[in-house]
C-alpha cells in the first residue's frame, strides 16, 4: 500500500503517512498539510466508494430543447454566416443582426407572410430597408467554379507548363539516383 497511487487504495493522508513510515519519504520532505490534517482530522475519512448500481424503471433521457427561433437562427448561419463585425457584448442593450434577423422575421410572420422561403427572403430585403447590410456566404460549388479558368487555351498553356515540371522533376530525381548508384558509399 505504501507505494500505491490508486485513490481507491486509501486517502491521500494515509498512503503520505505509511510512505514515511516505510522511510521511502523522508521527515524532512513531508508535505506542509501533513500536520495540519494529524492535529485536525475531518470527522468523516474521505474513502472512495464504488456507486451502487440503481435498479429500478430506466428513465427517459431529456429531449433536446428546440425553439423556432432556433431553427431561424440555424438558417441565418448557414446562408450569412456569422457577419463582418464581433459582438459588441459590452453594450447591455447591444442585439445581433442574427437577433435583429429573428426579430423581424416573427414581426412579419404575424403580418401573414406564410411560406418559410419567401418569408426569409423578405425579411433579408426589409432588414436592408432598414440599413442592415447582410452578405451571402460563398458556397462551394460557386467558389470552385470561379477558381477555374474559362479560357481553354490559358488552360491548355497551363497543362503543358504542369507537364513539362513533372518531367523536370522525373529527370531529376533519376539522375540523382544514378549518381548514387555511380558512388557507393564506403561503409
Amino acid at each position: 500500500m505504501a507505494g500505491s497511487r490508486l485513490e481507491k487504495l486509501g486517502s491521500v493522508f494515509t498512503r503520505t503517512r505509511d510512505l514515511m513510515r516505510s522511510g521511502v519519504m523522508p521527515e524532512a520532505k513531508k508535505p506542509l498539510w501533513y500536520d495540519v490534517y494529524a492535529a485536525f482530522p475531518p470527522l468523516k475519512e474521505p474513502l472512495y466508494r464504488e456507486p451502487r448500481q440503481r435498479y429500478g424503471k430506466v428513465k427517459k433521457p431529456v429531449s433536446p430543447i428546440l425553439y423556432q427561433e432556433d431553427e431561424i437562427r440555424a438558417k441565418f448561419y448557414e446562408v450569412y454566416g456569422n457577419g463582418p463585425r464581433a459582438f459588441e457584448l459590452s453594450r447591455l442593450n447591444f442585439k445581433s443582426t442574427c437577433q435583429r434577423f429573428v426579430e423581424k422575421y416573427n414581426e412579419l410572420q404575424k403580418q401573414g407572410e406564410v411560406d418559410d422561403d419567401k418569408l426569409f427572403e423578405e425579411t433579408g430585403k426589409a432588414l436592408l430597408g432598414e440599413g442592415i447590410v447582410l452578405r451571402r456566404k460563398a458556397v462551394g460549388n460557386v467558389a470552385q467554379q470561379e477558381a477555374k479558368p474559362k479560357d481553354p487555351v490559358l488552360e491548355m498553356r497551363l497543362q503543358a507548363v504542369l507537364q513539362e515540371m513533372q518531367d523536370d522533376m522525373q529527370e531529376q530525381t533519376s539522375e540523382s539516383t544514378d549518381v548514387q548508384k555511380e558512388t557507393p558509399s564506403a561503409s
